[in-house]
Parts: structure tokens; C-alpha cells; sequence
């Protein structure tokens, strides 16, 4: 464990058993790797969201790191501050040896679930959903990380669809040479990048990939590559098999929209926008009542 890493959780402080501290109301999400409740603090009235790790498959995630000094999710999390990234309060260490972190709870649905089960309700909507979506992105790069999973599941929509917020921060890495080696495939396989699924060394232009395809779906209901399955392997097709292109899809979307979603897409992240920030760039222009 590297002296950052050492300072950083000796100021994180004892560790807090969270079942005594917080009234936990419901669980809100049942995750791979953790529980998510719905609590209040006991302390201070407030409503939060509580996330717990589940120890054995957090070690057997965090030992493909082993010797690189990776930060946990909570010191990555308590880290981001941005209007569409979950705000995260605390992180620590339970009395049980559980991670755990808190933070705001959102009141509101996975855009997964409204693209699949309400997708009305995002009529004139998706421009700007798209751009809160791709400045959170863009705000976990400069902050100097990979997030490594960005999909619709990962984003929640308040009640009204005006607004996201970028969730789960379980995958994510820092942008530095150690973290970018082949042989890390992880993420959600139908939004994997190349590089990814065949276990090339990464940067964040995966997350690009992902954003693409994500966007792909707002703004159609439907992935990229409609016929392939959800596994890791079927996700081998992403650079042998040609995206459909969003305008034969969704015809009236705005041109530069569809183009700047398909450079997204692109197998060779060099051909792909280079930051989040010039994807930004190119739909700056584009009034959202043109492209809803």
C-alpha cells in the first residue's frame, strides 16, 4: 500500500458501524458487487444513499490490481464534484470490513429503464440529457480517471427527465500507465470498446466508445449492433461488424447529433472523438427542439 493511499485512509477515521449509524429504509439496488440502500442518518435526520461493498468480490476485483496502489471506490467518489455526478459525503470502512460510502440519494429512475419501458417521457429531452450525460464524462476525465462502465444503467433521471446524474464509480481506475495495460476486461459487454473486449491497452477513449453507444440507444431505443447477444463475446463484433448508422434508425435526428454519436463508434480510438470535450464541441450548436 503506497503512502497516499495510507495517509488517505487514516483521515477517512474509525471504522463506523453503518447499521447502527443509519436506519436503513429500503434496498434500493441489489448490485453484482454491493447493496444499495435507501437510509437515514441517525445523526442528522438527513436521507441518503448507502452502498456496501461486498468484501469477497471487491478483493477478488481489486487483486487484478495487485501492486499498483489502486484507490478504493470511496477515495475515487468523494474525489468527483459536478452538477451530473452523484455527490459521495463519507467512505470508510465498516465494523465488518465492508467498504461502504455514502452520498446523496437520487430520487429518480435508471435511464435504462425509462429507454426501455417509457421512452416518451424523453421526447425533447434527449439533446440535453445527452449533454449533462457527456460533461459528467468528460468531468470524471479531467478529474483523471476511467470510468470504465458508462452505459444508460449507470445514469439516474429525476422524476421531471431534466436532469442525470453519473453513478458507480466500482469499475473505475486512474488515467495512468499502470491502469492502461492490456488484459483488464472489464465493464458491461454491450457497451465495451474493442480494445476492451480483445484485452489491448485502454485509455479513456473507451469510455467514448461507451458514451457512443449509450447515446446511440437514447436516441433510439435500440444498440448499434441489434442482433448480437448481451455477452463478452458477442462484443467481439464491435470492431468486425459494422454499426447501423443512427439515421437509419432515427431518421430526423440532427445530422451533426448522428455523426458526432457514430464517430463514437468507431473500432480504432483514433478515430473516435478525442475528448469528451470536443464531442461537446461538435453538438454545441444544435438546438435540442431539432433533435428530439
Amino acid at each position: 500500500m503506497g503512502l497516499l493511499t495510507r495517509v488517505k485512509r487514516l483521515l477517512v477515521g474509525d471504522k463506523v458501524d453503518v447499521r447502527a449509524r443509519f436506519e436503513l429504509l429500503r434496498e434500493a439496488i441489489h448490485g453484482t458487487m454491493s447493496n444499495f440502500y435507501m437510509a437515514r442518518d441517525r445523526q442528522s435526520g438527513q436521507i441518503v444513499g448507502l452502498k456496501i461493498l461486498d468484501p469477497e468480490k471487491t478483493a477478488a476485483f481489486e487483486a487484478r490490481f495487485r501492486g499498483l496502489d489502486k484507490p478504493t471506490e470511496g477515495e475515487i467518489a468523494i474525489q468527483l464534484d459536478h452538477p451530473a455526478i452523484v455527490k459521495t459525503f463519507q467512505h470508510g470502512l465498516t465494523t465488518q470490513d465492508e467498504q461502504f460510502l455514502v452520498m446523496e440519494y437520487l430520487d429518480g429512475q435508471g435511464l435504462n429503464t425509462i429507454i426501455r419501458d417509457e421512452p416518451k417521457r424523453l421526447d425533447g429531452r434527449r439533446l440535453d440529457l445527452l449533454r449533462q450525460a457527456a460533461q459528467a464524462t468528460a468531468a470524471v476525465h479531467e478529474a483523471g480517471f476511467i470510468h470504465r462502465d458508462i452505459c444508460p444503467r449507470n445514469f439516474v433521471v429525476s422524476p421531471d427527465c431534466s436532469r442525470l446524474k453519473l453513478i458507480d464509480f466500482g469499475l473505475t481506475v486512474p488515467a495512468t500507465a499502470p491502469f492502461k495495460q492490456p488484459g483488464n476486461r472489464t465493464g458491461t459487454p454491450r457497451y465495451m470498446a474493442p480494445e476492451v473486449v480483445r484485452r489491448k491497452a485502454t485509455d479513456h477513449r473507451l469510455d467514448i466508445f461507451s458514451f457512443g453507444v449509450s447515446a446511440y440507444e437514447i436516441f433510439t431505443g435500440k444498440t448499434p449492433w441489434p442482433n448480437l447477444a448481451t455477452t463478452g463475446k458477442s462484443a467481439m463484433a464491435h470492431d468486425t461488424q459494422e454499426p447501423v448508422d443512427i439515421r437509419e434508425v432515427r431518421p430526423e435526428i440532427e445530422p451533426h447529433v448522428a455523426a458526432a454519436i457514430m464517430r463514437c463508434l468507431a473500432a480504432n480510438p483514433a478515430d473516435r472523438p478525442q475528448t469528451m470535450a470536443a464531442l461537446l464541441e461538435s453538438i454545441q450548436p444544435v438546438q435540442a427542439e431539432t433533435a428530439s
